[in-house]
């Protein structure tokens, strides 16, 4: 199920954290707190074009790693990570600590209660996609009842803006059904291997034919777009709501905040935009072939002197057989 299209809408793992969810405070710190780049390790990518090649047999994990202050830490060699795939030790065949260009979605909560945040999370996610890569490629999906694909995948700025701009806040909110519509839309379209959703919303989703189940099902296809989530929740409707931001973001390898008001938008944003860009490339063989069925699961762990304790976030599984974008 893809994305409708709509140009006129305005007229109608350490371990893997168990939670994900985070108040901007205690966010990754700007750049300047951060580990400082091994002067061995690669350049962040400049302006040519990234390649990143995969054998078709393995599986590609895009990871952060946070030291015991929960600062990013971006010096560590291959030798630092183990792999994990249903408990069993795997062999890393291919490591880098680059720059990569991304495929992203923006995805955006546009029920009539949002009508007064929409302007500030707008300026946001332009915010976003300025602090990222110029390589990227960005799409745009604006929800409410439905959802609608008003930007496939472009880099023109202007034409993001335009998206972001057009629509008119009404309706409820179908949350899973925008993100089962976008990953699918992502998975066929996306020329870059990196994926990544961000999503906004305010609210729990009351207008879904899908179910959360059914979404973080379909995020979890092998090579499936890591989630970055932003609720604006209410104290009224914030248990189920939290729950479910929290649980895409955990399952794939993201962050869900939830800031107390829409004014920190914009810092997560460009929070988000540092997270992506300051992320290690590992590839994997799997000693059981992609042939096998089934969900696996997956636990990375880094070990590196002077730390004395290093978290990685990446996915926590995939079910094997999509084929890996080049």
């Amino acid at each position: 199920m893809a994305p409708s299209s709509s140009a006129n809408q305005a007229n109608t793992s350490g371990t893997n954290p168990q939670n994900t969810a985070q108040d901007p405070q205690n966010a990754p710190p700007p750049p300047d707190q951060q580990q400082a780049p091994d002067q061995n390790q690669p350049p962040a990518n400049d302006n040519s074009t990234f390649v990143f090649k995969a054998e078709v047999q393995n599986v590609i994990l895009h990871a952060t790693v946070v030291d015991d202050k929960n600062h990013l830490v971006m010096n560590l060699g291959k030798d630092a990570f183990t792999v994990f795939e249903n408990n069993q030790p795997q062999t890393v065949v291919s490591f880098a600590r680059e720059d990569v260009p991304v495929a992203m979605g923006i995805i955006i909560d546009n029920s009539g209660s949002m009508r007064e945040k929409r302007d500030k999370v707008n300026k946001a996610a332009l915010n976003l996609v300025r602090s990222s890569n110029p390589q990227d490629e960005v799409f745009v999906v604006n929800f409410n009842d439905e959802y609608y694909l008003d930007q496939p995948f472009t880099n023109n700025i202007n034409l993001l803006r335009d998206a972001l701009e057009k629509v008119e806040a009404r309706g409820g909110t179908a949350l899973y059904d925008a993100i089962v519509a976008s990953s699918d839309y992502m998975m066929k379209n996306a020329r870059l291997q990196k994926k990544v959703l961000f999503v906004v919303t305010d609210g729990e989703d009351n207008a879904s034919r899908e179910t959360l189940e059914e979404a973080v099902r379909r995020l979890q296809q092998e090579n499936g777009p890591s989630v970055y989530a932003i609720g604006l929740l209410g104290e009224e409707r914030a248990r189920r709501a939290r729950r479910a931001l929290e649980t895409v973001a955990q399952k794939t390898g993201g962050i869900a905040f939830l800031p107390k008001t829409v004014d920190d938008v914009d810092e997560i944003s460009r929070t988000v935009a540092h997270d992506i860009r300051s992320q290690y490339t590992i590839g994997y063989k799997p000693t059981t072939p992609k042939s096998v069925g089934g969900y696996r699961t997956i636990h990375v762990e880094a070990r590196a002197k002077g730390y004395n304790k290093l978290t990685v976030r990446t996915r926590t599984g995939y079910y094997p057989g999509q084929e890996q974008s080049q």
